[in-house]
């Protein structure tokens, strides 16, 4: 069982519960849209999921009723009291009080594989996804809901409009792609957005071998090429890189940030070196 648009309206309110905008809190009742997660996301039976920002309860009832272990985070104490009741009889879930950016996460999550599947409210979003594949290793996949423009940003290939210095570090550790829309009407409130659901798989290995560059060199680059994205490579990274080292990488000086992959970064970073 899981929650309805109308079990939704009914429980905000006999609880008094008015969503945050400032928290993002839009809260989705239709039971077909998270069991469409639960089943984009891959889980069941062995499965260990930690939920971000489970809200009221809808997601997390439909990961439960996979069979997975489900860890459910919430940072509003006003929703915990009334999400831990909702989910008192789903097998094998656990509330957790905490704001994502700043989880313990080694003590949240025992040892072993785990996916993270979420809502995620636009301010967290990026720096979320960016933090989990960075530094939660055991977080081997994520399904994440987000703004369309978010969504498209974090999956974006070079040439796409919506490329970036995120899509570079998302690359750099995952594979991801949009894996569907999600339309507003199952939102209560309803948003003034788009929404789309992002996969991303973590790498066996990263994209960059780090005999080839540093990690942290590779962002240094990619954040200077991306804050002058319209200029030329040789005018964007003028000071970091000197002609040698774009010969070296194979990349053109008048070459423009978002033409590069990852791949073509990594060369670069490497060409350059540590200094």
């Amino acid at each position: 069982m899981t929650l309805s648009h109308a079990d939704i309206l009914r429980i905000m309110e006999e609880e008094g519960i008015r969503p945050s905008r400032a928290l993002g809190q839009n809260f989705v009742g239709d039971p077909n849209t998270v069991r469409r997660i639960a089943r984009l996301a891959e889980v069941g039976p062995e499965s260990r999921v930690v939920e971000i920002g489970a809200g009221l309860g809808s997601l997390t009832l439909a990961l439960a009723e996979t069979g997975a272990t489900v860890v459910a985070v919430e940072k509003d104490r006003y929703l915990l009291t009334v999400l831990s009741r909702i989910v008192a009889d789903a097998p094998a879930v656990t509330v957790v009080s905490g704001d994502a950016l700043s989880l313990d996460w080694d003590s949240m999550l025992v040892p072993g594989e785990w996916a993270l599947v979420a809502n995620l409210p636009y301010n967290i979003a990026v720096p979320l996804v960016v933090t989990v594949l960075e530094e939660v290793p055991q977080i081997v996949r994520m399904l994440v809901m987000v703004q369309r423009e978010v969504g498209e940003r974090l999956a974006a290939r070079p040439g796409d409009e919506a490329f970036g210095a995120v899509s570079v570090k998302v690359a750099y550790w995952a594979r991801a792609r949009v894996a569907g829309r999600v339309p507003a009407s199952v939102f209560v409130p309803r948003p003034n957005v788009e929404s789309v659901l992002v996969s991303l798989e973590r790498r066996a290995e990263v994209a960059v071998p780090p005999g080839v560059a540093a990690y942290r060199s590779i962002c240094r680059l990619v954040n200077a090429g991306f804050t002058s994205r319209r200029k030329m490579l040789r005018r964007a990274l003028a000071g970091m890189c000197r002609a040698p080292d774009f010969e070296q990488a194979g990349i053109e000086p008048s070459a423009r940030a978002e033409e590069l992959s990852i791949e073509d970064w990594g060369r670069l970073a490497g060409a350059v070196g540590e200094w």
